[in-house]
């Protein structure tokens, strides 16, 4: 643990209103072979009177802007040699390309060329990060609004917003240096944002009036994968402990910057029942190549007996449980879990966000949401944590990586998942978290890769079937 990790941990002290700023900047509201292409018919948006929610995320300023053009186009002064070096030799397209690529941002679907999809525009050159930080991203280069951001590099982007800055003379906000004392997130792909919802949400009252004379929350960091919000309309609770219930609301909990007062709240809510309304509406990109029918039928009736007990049926007449499965049945990284107090999740229920009580929480699940599955090819890698890259490796529990490095945009059709290199450890030349954190190491604290053992007990041939059927969902 490191010593401004034993501050936050400690309970922030001198640190705890800047933090508290700090994270509100961070979070907007949240919610084969490499050359194989997705085609473009895979991608499906909702049309017609739904598209304003879609908008609203493109639009609309819901906190404080924190980038503007001259920030973006100056991004790469703070790249390391060689590529600052590239950077500074190439156009202003391949530089602009650069710069998506290294932060995990892409193209936005109707805005192509102008500020990427995770940014809003508030329409004073601000730039404005939005849910699409983590819910908006690619798969085989294709943006995928809804589809988990597998790829931002939330903690290098906001560390070298401030150096980019500071490199061309522009003020920096202490909230934004104060950012930097809260981890973000270790491995890109993942974020340490459910500890950025804890730390806002203790600085405020239930009508949501801020309070920082609160004491400092208890905060166990650690990094999750976001869910596909494509599956949202199956459930009655949010999140991988499953405790808040579903609503526009619950989109709304990381508007709570500062600055943000409970009218402010009111305002915006029409905005999220729209925003809302195009989650629902959401469909998962339909997988690319052929499937083996026979195989994926025979699948599909070993998944019955064996899966949908948790992860619900699917097709005509499908139903989803929305079981919570007990820690030692399913056996995953348990950090998720204790990261929220029993107490934080009834005060959320207590809140304006569940309607002061009328959404029930779960105050103590004990355990995490065994979760739908539309669409799961394609929204790799898995468990909460993000820490198995491929079904294969979900499916073989003792093949699982101990360190993976992605590639940008390869998907692996062999295994279903990500296109990984597989290490034992990672490279002992690898010597600034900006590299470490492109590599995703099941040996820290909150990334195990245990657990969720149960396709063990099948044969080779009927885990082969299964995973032909996943395709088709």
């Amino acid at each position: 643990m490191t010593g401004i990790t034993q501050v936050v941990a400690a309970g922030l002290g001198r640190f705890g209103r800047a933090a508290f700023v700090a994270a509100a900047i961070l979070v907007a509201p949240s919610l084969a072979t490499a050359g194989d292409l997705l085609p473009e018919t895979a991608i499906r948006l909702p049309s017609g009177d739904l598209q304003p929610g879609y908008k609203h995320l493109l639009n609309n300023e819901y906190v404080p802007a924190q980038l503007d053009q001259e920030v973006f186009d100056n991004l790469w002064r703070a790249w390391e040699t060689p590529l600052r070096e590239k950077a500074e030799k190439a156009t202003p397209e391949e530089r602009r390309r650069m710069t998506l690529s290294r932060y995990g941002l892409t193209e936005a679907p109707g805005r192509e060329g102008g500020m990427p999809m995770q940014y809003s525009d508030n329409g004073h050159g601000g730039w404005v990060f939005n849910c699409f930080g983590c819910h908006g991203g690619k798969l085989e280069g294709k943006p995928i609004p809804g589809l988990p951001n597998t790829h931002i590099a939330l903690e290098t982007l906001f560390g070298e917003i401030v150096e980019a800055k500071r490199a061309i003379g522009r003020l920096v906000p202490q909230a934004e240096v104060g950012a930097l004392l809260v981890p973000l997130g270790k491995s890109n792909g993942t974020t340490n944002a459910i500890i950025f919802g804890v730390v806002l949400a203790n600085y405020r009252d239930k009508d949501l009036n801020v309070d920082l004379n609160r004491p400092a929350p208890k905060m166990i960091h650690h990094d999750h994968d976001a869910p596909p919000w494509w599956n949202v309309k199956r459930k009655t609770h949010l999140y991988a402990d499953g405790f808040a219930g579903t609503g526009h609301r619950a989109l709304m909990q990381f508007m709570l910057t500062p600055s943000n007062g409970p009218e402010i709240f009111h305002q915006s809510e029409d905005d999220f029942k729209e925003i809302y309304q195009w989650i629902l509406a959401l469909e998962p990109p339909k997988y690319p190549h052929s499937i083996d029918q026979t195989l994926a039928d025979k699948g599909r009736g070993i998944f019955n007996n064996n899966c949908a007990e948790c992860h619900g049926t699917y097709g005509d007449g499908s139903a989803f449980p929305q079981k919570i499965v007990p820690l030692d049945v399913v056996g995953t990284d348990r950090a998720r879990l204790d990261s929220l107090t029993p107490e934080m999740r009834h005060g959320y229920e207590l809140s304006w966000f569940s309607n002061y009580g009328e959404k029930k929480s779960i105050s103590d699940p004990g355990g995490y949401v065994a979760q739908p599955l539309n669409g799961i090819w394609a929204s790799a890698p898995y468990l909460h944590n993000g820490s198995v890259p491929t079904l294969w490796h979900l499916f073989h529990s003792d093949k699982r990586p101990k360190v993976w490095q992605r590639t940008e945009d390869g998907y692996d059709y062999q295994r279903g998942g990500l296109e990984i290199v597989e290490l034992d450890a990672v490279p002992a030349d690898v010597r600034t978290g900006k590299q470490r954190r492109t590599y995703f190491d099941t040996t820290m604290f909150g990334k195990s890769n245990v657990g969720h053992t149960f396709p063990d007990e099948l044969s080779e041939e009927e885990k082969v079937a299964v995973m032909e059927y996943l395709k088709t969902l």
